[in-house]
């Protein structure tokens, strides 16, 4: 076993840390140095941060002519942001949802995944579809910028207050907070490659398969930098970042990353028939579901975190099935769509229901 990976494994540890603590910390000053709320750096600044990795991965890869693999990446991420990252955050803290989230945010999310599974019905997403993606982010940024005052909201409780020492005025404050920012998501993402090249490692030396460890290891190493946020931000009590992070972005993912790598790839990019019949419709259905809890209270509770939460260990039960062909794959889906989703559905409609009334009275 190579000492120098397991060195490397220990110190991305430290790494994450470090790098996720300045991405908070340097969102959390920019949006007091700016006079504007955490959710409006959560859902532009910190989510383009978040999305940058996969822009680079399948700008690379259009570049190459292997493009074939982006939609389902994207599409696996948005899941995963939703169900495995809210989830871990709502169970360490109840996750605040802003108003405008519910409003606005939501159903362009939405929106964004309709669009995307019906741009990509033909089985190819070529670059006027790319173009159509594209110019939905150049219209939201510049719509979020337009409407950043409605975020300023003074009556708000402030948790973490940065101090006179962590802000610094004008443009030069700025500049420095967003050195922080993209210093502390180059520590996230070096920290989460040392980390999955040891996880691998470890798990090759003690016999574990291939398979195994790209459906656990490499899956959620991926998703380690937001992980390691959510975590940080919940105890910084940056709520706002978290929830904007993961829906701004789910937007970035679906128009910028997917919208310039369609309008770059020379033969544009392959849809798997296997995106459009069932991961989209699980995306959309997740993206959906995501008005009515948060609607109830504007707020997502541990209940609703461990929610999602089962529900993303039940998709990746699925995909462990579905992928090694398992007998129990007919059991385990008969289990799930005429019992667990049914049962799900109605709790939520019962809360929704329970809500609307008590804002009428």
């Amino acid at each position: 076993m190579d000492i120098l990976t397991l060195v490397l494994f220990a110190l991305g540890f430290i790494l994450l840390s470090y790098g996720a603590d300045m991405l908070v910390k340097g969102a959390e000053n920019l949006a007091a140095t700016m006079g504007v709320s955490p959710l409006l750096i959560g859902l532009t600044i910190v989510a383009f941060g978040t999305s940058a990795p996969e822009l680079a991965v399948n700008m690379q890869a259009a570049w190459t002519g292997k493009p074939d693999l982006a939609v389902g990446n994207i599409v696996g991420s948005n899941i995963l942001n939703i169900l495995l990252i809210l989830g871990i955050g709502a169970v360490i803290v109840p996750l605040g949802v802003h108003k405008r989230i519910v409003k606005i945010e939501i159903p362009l999310m939405i929106g964004a995944s309709v669009l995307l599974l019906v741009l990509s019905l033909d089985g190819i997403l070529n670059r006027w579809d790319g173009l159509i993606l594209a110019s939905g982010i150049i219209g939201y940024i510049i719509y979020s910028i337009r409407t950043c005052h409605e975020l300023k909201n003074p009556e708000e409780e402030v948790v973490s207050c940065p101090t006179e020492e962590d802000l610094e005025d004008g443009p030069k404050g700025i500049l420095l907070q967003l050195v922080f920012i993209v210093v502390g998501l180059g520590l996230l993402v070096l920290g989460s490659q040392w980390l999955v090249n040891g996880a691998i490692m470890i798990a090759k030396y003690y016999g574990i398969s291939e398979l195994v460890i790209g459906l656990t290891i490499v899956s959620i190493g991926t998703s380690l930098p937001e992980i390691a946020t959510v975590v940080v931000a919940s105890r910084r009590g940056q709520q706002e970042i978290i929830v904007g992070n993961v829906i701004g972005s789910n937007l970035f993912n679906i128009l910028l990353v997917l919208g310039f790598t369609s309008l770059i790839a020379p033969n544009g990019i392959t849809v798997p028939n296997a995106a459009i019949v069932f991961d989209m419709p699980i995306m959309i259905a997740v993206a959906a579901v995501c008005l009515p809890i948060f609607f109830t209270g504007y707020l997502i509770e541990r209940w609703e975190g461990i929610l999602f939460l089962f529900y993303y260990f039940v998709y990746s039960i699925y995909l462990f099935l579905n992928v090694t062909n398992h007998s129990m794959l007919p059991a385990f889906n008969n289990v799930m769509f005429w019992f667990v989703i049914p049962l799900t559905i109605i709790t939520l409609m019962a809360f929704v229901w329970e809500s609307l009334k008590q804002n009428k009275e």
